[in-house]
């Protein structure tokens, strides 16, 4: 099994079932021996934290939004996604770029070829012999249906500006992870989120182990 730094991101929309399986995975990591570093987006940072909130709160149009959560990308880039890759460590990190294009491309209609220009100015980094654009190596997609995922949240907690948008929104989420996973089919592992919980992780298991990342 390789013991360089791997960079998984979890991606879908809330309700999805994200949060259990991403914990799941860290503490499956973790008995392996390996350090774990387990982030989100928008977030990971005491910066990128403060503009998460205004980004989950605050009304604004997409391309304000997708200007603060990719300032917001680039400071956990620098600050935390960088230094653990470096470090060897497996970085499980709840959304990252894929969401955008999900959710400011496709739910609110965004323009992707400046999404694209932010991606690759925002996430071009050096390597120590030439520059790339910092993707994950894994990215596991929690797909599910919207009207699904909405009852999964019914009454759990009060919604955020994305949570209380309405089914259609979802469906436009949808179709835009669809969009990247067919762009870069060989870094995603779509998973059907419409089964147990045990089906789920034993859908992300393989995933894993597939590549050789879990014993």
């Amino acid at each position: 099994m390789t013991t360089n730094g791997l960079f998984i991101s979890f991606e879908g929309i809330d309700g999805a079932g994200k949060s259990t399986h991403i914990e799941s995975l860290a503490q499956a990591f973790r008995l392996q021996g390996r350090a774990v570093t387990l982030t989100r987006e928008p977030g990971g940072t005491p910066l990128a934290e403060k503009l998460r909130a205004i980004v989950l709160k605050d009304r604004m149009d997409a391309m304000t939004e997708a200007l603060l959560v990719f300032a917001a990308r680039r400071d956990h880039l620098q600050q935390v996604i960088e230094p653990a890759l470096a470090a060897g460590a497996v970085l499980l990190c709840d959304r990252f770029t894929d969401a955008t294009f999900a959710y400011q491309g496709g739910g609110r209609g965004f323009d992707l070829t400046l999404l694209t220009a932010l991606e690759e100015m925002v996430q071009t980094t050096w390597d120590g012999q030439a520059h790339f654009i910092r993707q994950p190596d894994l990215t596991v997609w929690f797909d599910l249906p919207a009207e699904i995922a909405a009852h999964r949240l019914s009454g759990t907690r009060a919604p955020d500006k994305f949570e209380a948008e309405p089914i259609e929104f979802f469906r436009r989420v949808a179709a835009g992870y669809l969009q990247r996973m067919q762009a870069n089919p060989g870094r995603f592992a779509r998973i059907d989120a419409d089964r147990p919980r045990e089906a789920v992780w034993q859908q992300v298991l393989d995933a894993l182990q597939g590549r050789g990342w879990l014993g």
